[in-house]
């Protein structure tokens, strides 16, 4: 019984410890984060809408953090998840991606969203607003076929 004492008391401080360091969010003081992204791929105002809603949070440079971030062991787990999620996709850094890439990055986006892999369920437990329609799936993967074509014309 002494061991378990011990054991919960040395979680208990590495919990409280771990409150004081905190993950760097993933904010940027760059209001136009997406701006060259939308301007190559030209979404509609709801399509840049749904992007917002269901996407920026974990492929771009600026996440809305909800107010459970500041709870560790959370605010690492979200870390983790946007530093997976913009290691896939990061539409902040869309100037620096080739056409290939661009136009496989559109086409993984046209995939993950009609198999609704995407947006992640896990996301989607939290911020209801992100679940997407059949017709907001379609909406998106018309306009992200659109952009595809632009990029294939330029090889």
């Amino acid at each position: 019984m002494k061991i378990a004492k011990k054991i919960a008391v040395a979680l208990l401080v590495v919990l409280v410890v771990m409150q004081f360091i905190r993950p760097d969010k993933n904010q940027t003081d760059n209001p136009d984060y997406v701006a060259v992204f939308e301007a190559e791929t030209s979404p509609s105002e709801e399509v840049k809408k749904i992007l917002k809603q269901s996407c920026y949070d974990c492929h771009s440079d600026h996440t809305e953090y909800p107010w459970y971030n500041n709870i560790a062991p959370v605010s690492y787990w979200l870390a983790d998840h946007i530093d997976h999620g913009k290691g896939h996709l990061d539409f902040s850094d869309w100037q620096n991606y080739d056409a290939e890439k661009k136009d496989h990055k559109l086409e993984e986006i046209v995939e993950e969203v009609k198999e609704g892999e995407m947006p992640l369920k896990e996301y989607t437990w939290t911020h209801s607003e992100a679940r997407l329609t059949k017709e907001q799936r379609e909406m998106i993967t018309t306009w992200a076929q659109a952009a595809r074509a632009r990029y294939q014309s330029a090889d």
